[in-house]
């Protein structure tokens, strides 16, 4: 019995239809990739009502009736931007708090210059964070607000409500590491052998460049390789292109860190573990977990590459409030803010934990404004 061949035509013909869709794809993709595009990012309307150095206050006014009667001061880390948060129109966190009438504050760090090298912790927590604190109890007539930290952002606004306890009426974590004495995941590993020292005295403050490339070789198959495939495949997608182009900018906005806060989170957190162990000094105090009294509500992602559950999941167990949650949501570190899943789930848990939580204080006499200035002088390592 002779072997079943396939016909020759069979072959070229099937060639020819791949052929011919590769070609409608292909000239499709030239009309969107030369036409007009929409790939701006952080579209949604704000008034930059505070500033001290470089960093400046964001405010977001509400578009509905305010359900929350308390202010919701936003921390973003200090590598990238809090851009992040409105990526995009009607998949941006700015406007779900904003659709849910949350009076929306959030901090933007700018970009480090020469002179901000020997700014350290300290200056960011007990300067910068303080002084946005006191001007949004001050303007809203509050004792306390409401603060939200995201990852490094986490990390100060746990540091900065353990030495604060008594500006900060709840307290909500998003994928923040307070736990650095984990294996999972490859950034733990790496930190722990970087010496942070010579770096910066290399460069004075860490290039974000530097700390983007590394970032991006955590997972270079997926972050590298396998988003560029999917970008070819859907490059007759106008609106995917302008999704991807809008997430390409994002990541490649990236400012640099001043060198001193650098070496110090690299030692005392990612080396020492300081933190979580209640061992942690930040201008000259110690930050006790369990002067945290306020509720708090820890939020992470299961497939977090960059700050996995087990540097999360420790938080609530070692602060002195008995009203705390742990969410642990079925995403990585950027899904939970961008995915659609996400976007359903995010916000409408915060602000119903913040309802819940949001009695009416009495008013409180006017907060008395100090002077704060964030040190510019080398400090000794």
């Amino acid at each position: 019995m002779s072997e079943p061949r396939i016909a020759i035509d069979l072959i070229m013909e099937k060639l020819a239809e791949e052929s011919e869709r590769t070609q409608e794809r292909f000239l499709k993709a030239q009309d969107v990739l030369l036409g007009e595009l929409d790939t701006e990012i952080a579209t949604t309307p704000y008034d930059v009502v505070y500033q001290i150095d470089r960093v400046k206050l964001k405010y977001y006014k509400p578009k509905t009736r305010r359900k929350i009667k308390t202010p919701l001061l936003v921390v973003y880390a200090l590598i990238n931007r809090e851009t992040m948060l409105d990526l995009q129109p009607g998949r941006s966190v700015v406007q779900n708090f904003l659709n849910e009438g949350v009076d929306l504050y959030m901090i933007d760090w700018g970009y480090p210059t020469r002179k901000d090298r020997f700014l350290s912790i300290d200056d960011h927590v007990n300067v910068y964070i303080d002084s946005v604190v006191d001007f949004i109890r001050e303007k809203h007539k509050k004792d306390k607000i409401n603060l939200m930290g995201i990852c490094m952002g986490g990390t100060f606004s746990v540091i900065y409500t353990a030495l604060h306890p008594e500006k900060i009426k709840n307290l909500i974590t998003t994928v923040t590491p307070t736990n650095f004495d984990t294996d999972k995941g490859l950034l733990h590993i790496w930190t722990k052998q970087i010496d942070a020292q010579k770096l910066v005295k290399a460069y004075g403050n860490m290039p974000g460049d530097i700390l983007n490339l590394g970032f991006l070789l955590l997972n270079p198959a997926r972050l590298m390789i396998d988003k560029y495939v999917g970008f070819l495949e859907n490059i007759d997608n106008k609106t995917f292109v302008e999704n991807f182009i809008r997430m390409e900018k994002w990541i490649f906005d990236s400012p640099d860190v001043p060198g001193e806060t650098f070496r110090q989170f690299i030692e005392d957190c990612y080396q020492k573990n300081l933190l979580i162990q209640n061992k942690m000094v930040v201008g000259g105090k110690k930050v006790d977990l369990r002067k945290i009294k306020v509720p708090l509500l820890n939020i992470y992602g299961r497939f977090d590459h960059l700050v996995p559950p087990e540097a999360c999941e420790l938080l609530t167990k070692k602060v002195g409030s008995k009203d705390t949650e742990d969410i642990c949501l079925d995403t990585g570190h950027i899904g939970i803010y961008v995915s659609s899943k996400c976007q359903r789930e995010l916000v409408p848990k915060i602000v119903q934990w913040l309802k819940e939580r949001d009695d009416v204080p009495p008013k409180v006499k006017k907060v008395k404004k100090t002077k704060k200035v964030a040190s510019k002088t080398k400090k000794s390592s």
